[in-house]
Parts: C-alpha cells; sequence; structure tokens
C-alpha cells in the first residue's frame, strides 16, 4: 500500500480505499490549519469492496489531473474545493489542497443510462430510486433525461442504499434536496454534451457537495441542521473528485449497443478478471481477491490513461 505516513507538518486524518487526508500544520507552531485539507489519490484499488494488494501505477495522478479538469469545465455550475496544487513533492501530481468542508450526509447520483444496480431496481419494480422509467428498457439504454438517484452514505465496511427523493427531502429540507438534485443532473448533462464529442458516454456520476461551515457561522465540528438551510443563503461546493472512472461509468460512444455489457473506461476489465476460474477467487467467500497479474494492472492503467487523454485532448505527464 501506498499511504504517505511521513509528510512533514501533515497531519494524517483519514485514510480510505484509495485517497487519503491529512491536515497541514504550521511549520513554526505546529497548530493545525483548520481551513484546509491535503487530499492524496493514491494508486490503490477496490473491488467489491476490497482494496486489492496490486495498485495500478499512477492512477492516483490520471484521476487527480481529471478530476482538475472537470472542475474547469463545470466552475460555472458549481465552485470546487480546489485552493492549490502546490503540494509537497512527495505527493505531486496526486494531491491538491482543498477547502474544508462539511459534507452533505447522502451521496448525490445521476444517471444518463441504465445500468448495474439501477438497472437491477429497474427490473424489479419499473422504477430506480422511486423514479418511474418507461417500459421495455434494457441494459445500456439512453434515459430520456439524466435521473437523480441518491443513496445512503453509510458508514464504512457498510453498503449505501437507494434514497428517493421524498427520502432526501426529510434529510435535507426540499429546497436543499431539490437545489442538489437540479445540481447532480446537471453536472451529469454538462460532462455528457462534452465527453460525447471525445468519443465517451457516461452512463452515471457520484458526485460530493459540501458547505463552507464559517459561512454558517459554525466550526468544523458543529452539527449542521441540513433541513434548515436555504440554498439561495448558502454556497454547495463541490468536492471530493469528480467525473473520474472511479466514480462514474465512462463507456467507449463507438461501441455502444442497447442489451449487452459495454466496453467500459474504468476498473471493469480487474472485476471481470476475479470473475473467471484463472483468478481462483469465490466473490462468496469472506477472504480478500488475489493479487493481480501483471497484464490485468496494465489493462486497468491502460483504461484509465485513454481516458484521460481522449477527455483532455493533451498526453498524461507522470509526476517526476
Amino acid at each position: 500500500m501506498d499511504r504517505d505516513t511521513s509528510l512533514p507538518h501533515h497531519l494524517p486524518i483519514y485514510s480510505g480505499k484509495v485517497r487519503d487526508l491529512y491536515a497541514p500544520l504550521d511549520p513554526n507552531t505546529g497548530i493545525v490549519n483548520e481551513k484546509a485539507l491535503l487530499l492524496v489519490a493514491s494508486d490503490r484499488i477496490s473491488a467489491y469492496d476490497f482494496v486489492l494488494d496490486s495498485p495500478i501505477p499512477d492512477k492516483g495522478a490520471i484521476l487527480t489531473q481529471m478530476s482538475l479538469w472537470w472542475n474547469e469545465q463545470l466552475r460555472d455550475l458549481a465552485p470546487d474545493h480546489v485552493l492549490s496544487t502546490d503540494v509537497p513533492h512527495a505527493v505531486s501530481g496526486r494531491a491538491v489542497y482543498v477547502r474544508r468542508l462539511s459534507m452533505l450526509p447522502i451521496e448525490c447520483i445521476a444517471r444518463a443510462y441504465l445500468t448495474g444496480g439501477g438497472l437491477k431496481e429497474y427490473q424489479a419494480s419499473g422504477t430506480v430510486s422511486g423514479v418511474p422509467l418507461p417500459a421495455g428498457l434494457q441494459d445500456g439504454s439512453r434515459l430520456e433525461t439524466p435521473i437523480f438517484t441518491p443513496s445512503t452514505k453509510a458508514p464504512a465496511g457498510e453498503h449505501d442504499e437507494p434514497m428517493t427523493f421524498d427520502q432526501v427531502c426529510e434529510v435535507l429540507g426540499e429546497p436543499l434536496a431539490a437545489r442538489v438534485r437540479d445540481l447532480t443532473i446537471a453536472i451529469l448533462a454538462r460532462a455528457n454534451e462534452i465527453a460525447s464529442d471525445r468519443g465517451i458516454l457516461i452512463a452515471d456520476t457520484k458526485v460530493e457537495f459540501g458547505v463552507d461551515p464559517a459561512d454558517l457561522d459554525l466550526d468544523i465540528d458543529d452539527p449542521i441542521e441540513w433541513s434548515s438551510l436555504d440554498p439561495d443563503d448558502v454556497q454547495l461546493i463541490l468536492a471530493d473528485e469528480v467525473l473520474t472512472p472511479d466514480s462514474s461509468r465512462f463507456w467507449r460512444a463507438d461501441q455502444w449497443q442497447v442489451g449487452q455489457p459495454q466496453t467500459s473506461y474504468d476498473k471493469q476489465v480487474l472485476r471481470d478478471w476475479l470473475s473467471t476460474e484463472a483468478s481462483g477467487w469465490d466473490r462468496a467467500d469472506d477472504g480478500p481477491p488475489p493479487p493481480l497479474p501483471e497484464d490485468v494492472v496494465l489493462l486497468t492503467r491502460e483504461r484509465y490513461l485513454e481516458a484521460f487523454e481522449a477527455l483532455t485532448g493533451a498526453p498524461f505527464n507522470p509526476p517526476s
């Protein structure tokens, strides 16, 4: 694993499956900067709720640079959390300093195509997160308009559960819930306008929003009564990674075909290998997956790299 545990003047405060957070310290006093965080994207990769023993070279840098590129494309829709890319050399290219925010307690997901868990729910009920959809849709069907399909933000080790919009209103209040819904859908719609011209379809995406507690005269650890917030009086800030193959489903537009699995730019290639007899792994068992063979590692890296270069139109420059 590549957790950076020895960054001078930075206090480790959280280590997730693929990203780590540090609080900057004043080099003279050692006092924590309460307004900022160092967000580091590692080369770790997860599948089926396990962090694999095989990192994907340059993955953290590819996804960090892709998020920064998307932030520029979306800035007129929502401000983002980025403060600076001038980070310690040890994490150069795969880390950013960001605003320290209070995060909304739901996962904001929008879908433009039907697949994955949304497809399973549709096949069972004709709806996705309570949104009724036309009959006869198949795997890969394009939806008439993108839909908001939020989920709970489950604690580590537990699974997120789909939420209806009414349930989101109970948590956030209807005005803020409507703002979050509309903004999530607008982000996916904008992203598909851009990506489709570059040969990529974005089937769905998860985005995260936060608010600056200082705007509410609160400290970072103070609880927030979300349902009391007026979205016209508080700024929703786009946070975490944005529109990467880890948070979204990217498909090759020229190979899109309804009724079958699509060719993707994400970690589906390693999921496919783990599902084969060659891996020797049974998902039903409690044990972790085995290390990935070198060809699967390289193919996964190539898919991430291809997505980055197709979207941005620029070559990827690995951190020195």
